[in-house]
């Protein structure tokens, strides 16, 4: 990164949230099968529909006051949201009570995400926010190598004890932010906010939010953003119940008279630790790989290695022809993640950077409403069909990214 210099905030904010991703991703994969397994799995498929929706609400929320109050305070709230969730989810007794707190625990992220990504786009240069953004997926996927591994263990043998650490982990990440971290809201907004009322504030926020919408190019980004970010979203969603139902305990290597020998739920905790582990490997290069490449062609590719790499676990059910598929979604994945995130640092306006992250949240947190009709179909579907519907995400995806920059290059022109 040349010399660009890393800010208190953002080491902070590297370690905490890489700590306490490692715990995320030891339960996180295996919610849907938790649910289905205790209320079936086309309940399953509904109630994974809703909690996005409230997420979308916390994420335009989030994104609103961090503009107005500032990304610090924001931050605080949302940290504590989870934190008291997680120890409701871990005290629960009935299962109705175990989804509500996850809900809680999705709206409390939602309402920090915006705040923290605002964050890093005060501090960094334009020319650096790729690859600063790539080190934040670096150390988030940390966890998410050896997390879902452990998690096919822990969180269905131990879920209590895990939920008591990750409800402890972002008790000290409340306290490190409160100690720890200084605001970076611009000074031109720092300065206007003081003098009016809590009424005024909100419907300035929710009337810049109606301009916002308004922008044709970013609708546009939005709608390709949720089709592409499907298929991605499918390694929490259908795949868990696809490996579970469908691909069956196998050898995973023998060494003289020994072998290791998986159950379904093992292999596809192996298969996310994989996952987790190029994108730990490979985030990076992979970022550098395509700095000089357009973000048109950037966000093409990776709909096109997520849809075919998704369609093509259908095919077989060999785990190590599970392993090679797992790198082309990974890598579909992957090359999108940094480039997101810098597009639209790029584009949004510095006097609403909060709201635009917010807004491109909603790709997010749409998709996740719209993912798990993977699930409920399933329980109609042949596999072989779940598979086709993604693919199809995937082209959809494709063909909006294609309109969406010769929108965007139109508007450059005009302007």
């Amino acid at each position: 990164m040349g010399k660009f210099s890393w800010d208190m905030n953002l080491k902070v904010r590297l370690i905490g949230e890489g700590l306490f991703n490692l715990l995320f991703w030891m339960y996180f994969p295996f919610i849907t099968v938790y649910f289905g397994e205790a209320l079936g799995y086309h309940m399953a498929g509904l109630l994974m529909a809703v909690p996005p929706v409230f997420s979308m609400l916390g994420s335009l929320l989030g994104g609103a006051l961090a503009d107005r109050l500032g990304r610090r305070p924001v931050m605080l709230l949302g940290t504590l949201l989870q934190m008291v969730l997680f120890a409701c989810f871990a005290l629960s007794p009935s299962y109705w009570i175990d989804y509500v707190s996850f809900i809680g625990i999705g709206i409390g992220g939602a309402i920090y995400r915006p705040a923290s990504s605002a964050m890093v786009a005060d501090l960094v240069p334009e020319k650096h926010l790729r690859q600063v953004f790539a080190t934040f997926s670096t150390s988030n996927n940390v966890g998410a190598v050896l997390g879902p591994a452990l998690g096919a263990i822990f969180f269905f043998h131990y879920r209590q004890e895990l939920l008591w650490a990750c409800t402890a982990i972002l008790l000290l990440y409340f306290i490190a932010i409160y100690r720890l971290i200084h605001e970076t809201l611009p000074a031109s907004l720092n300065g206007e906010r003081e003098a009016k009322s809590v009424l005024n504030v909100f419907k300035e926020q929710w009337q810049g939010y109606g301009i916002i919408f308004r922008d044709k190019v970013f609708m546009v980004y939005i709608v390709a953003g949720i089709f592409a970010l499907i298929p991605i979203m499918q390694l929490d969603l259908y795949l868990p119940v696809y490996v579970m139902n469908h691909v069956p305990a196998q050898t995973l290597f023998n060494w003289k008279a020994n072998s290791v020998t998986l159950s379904s739920k093992e292999i596809f905790g192996w298969l996310v630790g994989f996952n987790g582990l190029l994108f730990v490997l490979f985030i990076l290069p992979v970022t550098k790989w395509f700095q000089h490449w357009k973000e048109r062609n950037v966000f093409i590719l990776s709909s096109l290695l997520a849809g075919a790499g998704t369609f093509f676990v259908g095919v077989n059910s060999n785990i190590w022809y599970l392993f090679l598929i797992t790198i082309i979604f990974t890598f579909g994945e992957m090359v999108r993640s940094p480039v997101t995130q810098s597009f639209i640092s790029r584009y949004a306006p510095g006097h609403a950077r909060g709201q635009y992250m917010a807004a491109d949240s909603l790709q997010n947190t749409i998709g996740k409403f719209l993912a798990p009709i993977t699930v409920f179909l399933s329980t109609w579907l042949p596999s072989i069909g779940i598979f086709s519907l993604i693919l199809g995400f995937s082209i959809i995806s494709i063909m909006l990214y294609i309109q969406l920059f010769r929108m965007d290059v139109e508007q450059q022109v005009t302007l």
